[in-house]
């Protein structure tokens, strides 16, 4: 039983990294979030960033290495995990680990949208092309 599970949404402060050690593949990811913090003096609002880095393993993270990019917004459910250890000075170490358990896609980032964009650019003007050669072709069949 995992006794922490947290959902996360947040977009990925950049390209997720790939690796593997000892046969056991895995990716590591950070996603920011922005949060309403109150308003400043001046009656403006104000916003907190929080990052936090995740590691995902397997399939999962080879999911996440391929398809997703920095800005993306990912909705992550993860574990959290306890980590610790000794030091070289002997004195024990904490931290916590978030393993990714599953995501799904939320809006792209800037360079699938712009990826996204020039593609769609590119059917429009094949299919331009495509519909000049096949009037060109009727013209000549009628002549």
């Amino acid at each position: 039983m995992n006794s922490f599970t947290l959902s996360a949404i947040g977009n990925l402060a950049k390209d997720p990294e790939m690796s593997a050690k000892d046969d056991i593949l895995y990716t590591r990811f950070c996603l920011v979030g922005n949060d309403y913090a109150g308003k400043s003096e001046d009656g403006a609002a104000r916003e907190v960033s929080t990052s936090i880095w995740f590691v995902a393993f397997g399939a999962l993270g080879e999911a996440i290495a391929l398809n997703a990019r920095k800005g993306d917004q990912l909705i992550v459910t993860a574990r959290v995990r306890a980590d610790q250890w000794m030091d070289r000075l002997g004195e024990k170490q904490y931290r916590y680990s978030f393993v990714a358990q599953g995501f799904r896609f939320g809006a792209p980032g800037k360079a699938k949208r712009e990826a996204f964009a020039s593609r769609a650019a590119e059917q429009v003007q094949q299919q331009k092309i495509e519909r000049e050669l096949a009037e060109s072709e009727s013209m000549d069949d009628a002549a």
